[in-house]
């Protein structure tokens, strides 16, 4: 089992800078593909990123890229997701997400139903 924790979240004004960490525990982190999602209030869940297991490859929705870089550290047993020119519309909760298939060995899930355990969010707030 594996169990996942956000932190990091909180409230900023547009333009500014947030950097969420998941720290994971219960099972062998290295093994994982890590994602990012958020759900802003009355929307779907969205993709954020995505990270390998060695760290060597990363994905990104659209949306963030060039503004929102992941990252792990498999000797700590967190991800992280530094967010920078953070826009009201980034508004939602984020989570980290695990995917312990051998899929994701291959090929990185930008889909919720590759990802097997899920941390309890983060609350990030951008104001205008």
């Amino acid at each position: 089992q594996v169990q996942l924790v956000e932190s990091g979240g909180g409230l900023v004004q547009a333009g500014g800078s947030l950097r969420l960490s998941c720290a994971a525990s219960g099972g062998t982190f290295s093994r994982y593909a890590m994602g990012w999602f958020r759900q802003a209030p009355g929307k779907e869940r969205e993709f954020v990123a995505a990270i390998s297991r060695s760290g060597g490859a990363t994905t990104s929705a659209d949306s963030v890229k060039g503004r929102f870089t992941i990252s792990r550290d498999n000797a700590k047993n967190t991800v992280n997701l530094q967010m920078n020119s953070l826009k009201p519309e980034d508004t939602a909760v984020y989570y980290c997400a695990a995917d312990v298939s051998p899929l994701g060995a291959a090929v990185l899930g930008r889909q919720g139903y590759r990802y097997e355990y899920w941390g309890q969010g983060t609350q990030v707030t951008v104001s205008s």
